[in-house]
């Protein structure tokens, strides 16, 4: 019998920005936002990841341009919201914050979906338990709840015997005696004064996450972590978030609050083969969302871009596009 061999969906052709602008949000920071698609389309926040990995244009295409108005930003300290990569005032409270004072900004009654992938999703997730009653939607991808043991699995003992080459050169830009607490001195640096070791360190960071992100190492992946802002911003703000747990009051903060959102339709996307946010995560929260629909896609890593991932997050999109809030 002929097998017929599965057609992946593309992401949808997507189209500049209508609208921009920038708006202060404390008087430190000061975000930078967009909107594209329909003007008068379903309201989507797209939440990026990181901490401190900025918005892409590639993000939009995940959304029916004809359907959807597609509200992008830049949290704070990321891509081109103000001051560059700046620690103060950067907390995944003031984050949400955030989110809320730019929907209200753009006279948007309520999020039709709220879309974030790792980080993304941690955000996502903590956004809609605090404002349950505007998100219509939830659609996650790689899902990471900045837990220690995901943090250990990733950074310390875990991925490395996956990707062992990689870890090894980042480890190894730590002197012997600091190799067994790599997350806190890496931010040492990254938050110190001397600007030469601090880029050094940034792109050492950068390069460990963009290497272990797809199924199959991707060496255009890996030139990102060669961009020195991109690399700082990304490399600071990840690890000021991780030593602090995020912020959050509890280890399991967002499993202990999940029955803020039971009511909320959640699509979980997740690579089989995630090593940055394992799969065991999205199978965590899976259960502490019984109504959720996870979607495990069995050749895939981390990245939103591989073709796996790209299917189910466009499918998800769609599937929600009919829906009413």
């Amino acid at each position: 019998m002929q097998q017929t061999q599965q057609v992946f969906r593309q992401i949808y052709k997507y189209c500049e920005p209508f609208r921009t602008g920038n708006l202060k949000v404390s008087q430190v920071h000061t975000i930078y936002w967009e909107i594209s698609g329909n003007p008068e389309g379903l309201p989507v926040v797209i939440l990026h990841g990181g901490p401190g990995g900025g918005s892409l244009p590639f993000y939009r295409g995940f959304f029916d341009p004809q359907i959807y108005k597609i509200v992008q930003f830049d949290q704070r300290g990321s891509g081109k919201s103000t001051p560059f990569a700046c620690l103060e005032e950067n907390t995944t409270w003031h984050l949400v914050e955030d989110i809320e004072k730019l929907r209200e900004h753009l006279e948007i009654k309520k999020w039709h979906t709220v879309f974030g992938g790792s980080w993304g999703s941690t955000l996502s997730l903590a956004y809609a338990q605090t404002h349950p009653d505007n998100v219509g939607h939830l659609i996650i991808r790689g899902v990471f709840m900045v837990r220690r043991k995901e943090i250990e699995f990733f950074y310390q003992e875990g991925s490395d015997w996956i990707f062992p080459d990689f870890h090894e050169e980042f480890k190894n830009l730590l002197p012997e005696v600091e190799k067994g607490h790599i997350l806190h001195n890496y931010y040492r640096r990254l938050t110190g004064n001397n600007e030469e070791e601090k880029l050094k360190f940034a792109k050492a960071w950068t390069k460990w996450e963009m290497a272990t992100s797809k199924l199959l190492v991707d060496q255009e992946n890996i030139k990102k972590g060669e961009n020195d802002l991109f690399a700082i911003a990304f490399a600071r703000i990840e690890t000021h978030y991780f030593v602090h747990g995020a912020f959050f009051k509890s280890e399991n903060h967002i499993l202990d609050n999940c029955d803020k959102i039971q009511h909320i339709p959640t699509v979980i996307v997740q690579g089989r083969y995630d090593v940055v946010c394992p799969a065991k995560s999205a199978w965590e929260l899976h259960k502490k969302l019984p109504n959720s629909q996870l979607n495990i896609i069995p050749d895939a890593g981390h990245s939103c871009s591989e073709k796996g991932i790209i299917n189910a997050l466009v499918e998800a999109t769609d599937q929600f596009k009919n829906n009413k809030i």
